[in-house]
């Protein structure tokens, strides 16, 4: 959808219960006169910055005059908008449907939920089960070969335990079949 369909499309919503004040709609006009290229000239700005006429009526005609720019004139009041009144560019009906439309944006607290369902107990429960197999795998097993892998292990890990501690390690677990 191009800017200037969704601008008519949101214009009902901007012009109606004063949803923008005077300074704001001012900042929007002075950043349009501002931003290169210019998207407003020097006297079309004037011209919407008028005090004597209502901000109705000014803002009204603002985005018509938008609109009849092009799209790029459209889109550089979307960011106006989003810039100097971010609340209200959220609450546009066309980001609604933007929003509602757009397939890929993940749902932040759904996701939330789903990942977080089972909670700390299961994570404990699970590991403990998992501790416990280990453990009872490796009393039951009480033979060289086993002493032989944790040999392995350990030779592999002086990084996650430290050398220190794999020394001790690797002595105590020569000394075992010695006894």
């Amino acid at each position: 959808q191009s800017y200037c369909h969704r601008l008519q499309h949101d214009m009902y919503f901007l012009t109606s219960n004063s949803r923008l004040n005077e300074q704001v709609v001012d900042k929007i006009i002075l950043q349009l006169n501002r931003v290169y290229p210019q998207i407003l000239t020097n006297t079309e700005a004037e011209k919407f910055r008028n005090p004597k006429a209502s901000l109705h009526t000014r803002l009204s005609d603002l985005i018509k005059h938008l609109q009849k720019k092009g799209d790029r004139h459209c889109q550089e009041f979307y960011r106006a908008l989003q810039i100097n009144a971010e609340q209200l560019y959220n609450d546009l009906p066309s980001r609604k449907i933007l929003k509602t439309t757009d397939s890929t944006e993940i749902d932040t607290d759904k996701e939330k939920c789903i990942l977080n369902d089972r909670g700390p107990v299961f994570f404990l429960a699970c590991f403990s089960v998992a501790a416990g197999f280990a453990l009872f795998w490796y009393c039951c097993h009480s033979d060289t070969k086993v002493i032989g892998r944790a040999r392995r292990i350990l030779g592999f890990s002086p990084i996650i335990i430290g050398r220190h501690v794999r020394n001790i390690c690797m002595l105590y677990l020569e000394d075992i079949p010695r006894n």
